[in-house]
């Protein structure tokens, strides 16, 4: 399980959709990327997520320009915690 605090930021190519991601630090990557096996479309790699009080499965992605992973935190998650882009949040990941 990886705690870190990450900011919340906007896909440029998706502005009008809202698309929302968090950047996983880069030491955090570096150990997702020695214990998974991306086995799903881009490298994405299945995690359980959390921010605040929620918790759900998703993937993260490996970004090409960062060399890190990155988290897309949905609409929900951000409306039942009060969290914009912009906020730092708490994150935690899990490597399923």
């Amino acid at each position: 399980m990886f705690v870190f605090d990450a900011e919340l930021w906007i896909w440029d190519a998706r502005r009008t959709e809202t698309w929302t991601f968090v950047t996983l630090p880069e030491d955090v990557s570096d150990q997702i990327r020695d214990i998974a096996t991306p086995g799903r479309g881009f490298g994405a790699v299945k995690v359980r997520a959390g921010v605040g009080a929620s918790t759900w499965s998703t993937s993260v992605f490996p970004d090409k320009q960062s060399g890190c992973y990155v988290l897309p935190v949905k609409a929900a998650v951000r409306k039942k915690n009060d969290v914009g882009p912009g906020d730092v949040v708490e994150v935690t990941v899990e490597v399923l």
